[in-house]
């Protein structure tokens, strides 16, 4: 995992740096080498802030989200235990020496009233993802411990911002926390020092409909609370279902158009970019956001190998 703002890097077993400064309207960062997905978690995140505790966690369902991703509920049993919209867990398994890796896909506010976590987890040889998808059952027992400086933690009095995720393929799962914690806090609206949302744009690509994870959900709360749009785009489609229940994705990748579009229905001076997507992805949008004018500082973004 890749984890930092435009401004810097922070990767496991890197410490943060400065991207040169490039005299041109883009930025042409140079990025830290990538680590294999196959190296050790722990290992790549050491860099990471993370909590020192360790929680039981029982798996309560499993669902199918697409053919190639899996969802857990997880119940957890420890008021101590606790995440920011945004973070990952380590996921622990016993019998598996090999540590995972999950960005959480609910909201802090489940957890903390409801003592549910989710994950969204994609099928891959890796002996987590594995499990996860050949031999995790309902009752099934995991460790997790909360870490990531990839979070949306906004406290009551702070400056409205307006958010623009970006999102590529499972990269949805942290943004999905992060506009799930959006809606709690409109839901919350009521105290003069209370945080209030500024406008969020989700910008969702995957490869075709059938991966784009949680769109159903993310439009019932689109329908909820008017400042949340949803734009979906599918990379490797061209045919599509008549009639759909959606409306139809966009065929092809973001483009700079696209951002300058949206970032033209944004408060310039207020915005907040959260990416999560393969690296490639991520290098282009935060060198597009880059020459539109958005602040390094305000970008962030995260790269599951």
């Amino acid at each position: 995992m890749f984890v930092g703002r435009l401004g810097q890097v922070c990767s496991r077993g890197t410490k943060a740096r400065r991207w040169p400064f490039v005299s041109c309207c883009c930025l042409q960062p140079r990025m830290a080498k990538l680590h294999s997905g196959k190296g050790d978690h722990l290992d790549r995140t050491k860099e990471n802030t993370r909590q020192q505790i360790l929680t039981e966690a029982v798996v309560e369902s499993i669902c199918d989200l697409s053919p190639t991703v899996k969802s857990l509920s997880l119940r957890v049993n420890n008021e101590d235990f606790s995440f920011k919209a945004g973070q990952w867990v380590d996921f622990f398994i016993p019998a598996i020496k090999t540590v995972g890796g999950y960005s959480m896909s609910s909201a802090p506010y489940r957890l903390q009233h409801q003592g549910i976590l989710e994950l969204a987890v994609k099928f891959s040889q890796h002996p987590p993802a594995k499990w996860v998808h050949t031999q995790c059952q309902v009752g099934s027992k995991v460790r997790m411990r909360v870490g990531g400086d990839f979070n949306f933690d906004p406290q009551d009095g702070d400056q409205s911002k307006d958010l623009l995720l970006i999102a590529g393929g499972v990269g949805i799962n942290p943004l999905y926390s992060i506009v799930q914690h959006v809606v709690d806090l409109h839901r919350l609206q009521g105290s003069e020092t209370a945080y209030k949302p500024g406008r969020t744009v989700l910008l969702y690509s995957a490869r075709d409909e059938g991966e784009l994870l949680f769109r159903e959900q993310i439009l019932r709360l689109c329908q909820e609370v008017p400042d949340i749009s949803l734009q979906c785009f599918v990379t490797q489609q061209q045919d599509f279902k008549t009639p759909s229940q959606f409306p139809r994705p966009r065929v092809g990748r973001i483009t700079p158009e696209v951002l300058k579009a949206e970032l033209s229905g944004l408060h310039g001076d207020h915005i907040l970019s959260y990416i999560c997507g393969p690296p490639p992805m991520i290098e282009s949008m935060a060198d597009h956001l880059s020459c539109l004018g958005v602040d390094s500082d305000n970008i962030n973004f995260e790269k599951w190998w």
